[in-house]
């Protein structure tokens, strides 16, 4: 059954975007990430143009993260002390971005500038999550064999030196407030600019920077997420109209469900494997996307003929 999508201004099946709304909202569940960094290079390859694929896919984060944040809220994974700087960031960030995507469709680059992002982000962090956790499950393996004492790293140092330092309760972490504000800010641009929740570059951040639990950081990205796109999706709306509500109805009746599911599983996993899965995932969509961009469109073969 195909339905018309009036702001992509395109049929689908029905079962294409359910379908893709239940896979993106296993990840959800699974690793703290809203999916928009899958969900929306999936959508432009089913034929949505890529500012409509952003902006409704923020729409669909909101049923996902909503639906997962309910889930690890129930087993205590919330660090709600750490989201709220996380979105005091994030508001402003996703204020700035929605009125860049205005400026780039002015300028006719929005689609190219999105596309270039995301080869960008996804790269950059899918290739270091992907070293640090073998990294990390070596060092695991021969731990016990050499238990020397871990010398501060000057980066450390320089963390513990901001100033506003603010103990996290729930995380178990002392750190400048300052910085999950700084970081919350910069996702709340990305996920204007890439219609994403931004879990795939804050989960990293929260991890390897913040040092917080990794069962800690899957609920607490979801709650920050949550409401990163409640904000973008009303901006993106009102201010771009890039929004096909119809197309986010679909997207949410399978994600709801998804994100329950994956929350289950993800209790069952070592933090370690849970990395190295989202990492491998990261860079294969990275891989497509590249693809995408380089190679020559079957229509300019076909016109090109004999000349």
């Amino acid at each position: 059954m195909y339905l018309y999508l009036p702001v992509a201004l395109t049929s689908v099946n029905i079962l294409i975007p359910v379908g893709l709304g239940l896979a993106v909202g296993l990840l959800s569940g699974l690793f703290g990430v809203g999916g928009g960094f899958l969900m929306t290079p999936l959508l432009i390859m089913f034929g949505i143009p890529s500012t409509v694929a952003a902006a409704t896919d923020s729409n669909q984060i909101v049923a996902a993260s909503t639906s997962g944040t309910y889930a690890h809220w129930k087993v205590g994974n919330v660090d709600f002390k750490m989201g709220i700087y996380l979105l005091i960031g994030g508001f402003v960030g996703g204020l700035g971005g929605v009125q860049a995507i205005k400026v780039l469709k002015a300028m006719g680059n929005a689609d190219f500038v999105i596309k270039m992002t995301y080869v960008l982000m996804l790269g950059s962090v899918g290739t270091y999550m992907f070293f640090e956790s073998l990294s990390s499950m070596k060092k695991t393996k021969t731990a016990t064999a050499t238990s020397k004492p871990v010398k501060e790293s000057g980066f450390s140092k320089f963390l513990q030196s901001l100033p506003m330092q603010t103990h996290f309760e729930k995380s178990g972490v002392t750190h400048s407030a300052l910085l999950p504000v700084i970081f919350g800010a910069f996702v709340g641009v990305l996920a204007a600019l890439m219609g994403v929740g931004g879990g795939f570059l804050m989960v990293p951040v929260m991890v390897y920077i913040l040092r917080m639990p990794m069962h800690v950081v899957v609920g607490t990205s979801l709650f920050q997420i949550l409401f990163n796109c409640i904000e973008v999706t009303f901006l993106q709306a009102y201010t771009n109209h890039n929004v096909d509500f119809v197309l986010a109805v679909l997207l949410l009746i399978g994600s709801t469900f998804g994100a329950q599911v994956g929350a289950v599983f993800g209790r069952k996993l070592k933090g370690d494997q849970l990395k190295i899965i989202l990492a491998v995932i990261v860079l294969v969509v990275t891989v497509k996307i590249v693809y995408d961009l380089t190679s020559t469109p079957s229509l300019l073969l076909s016109m090109g003929g004999g000349h």
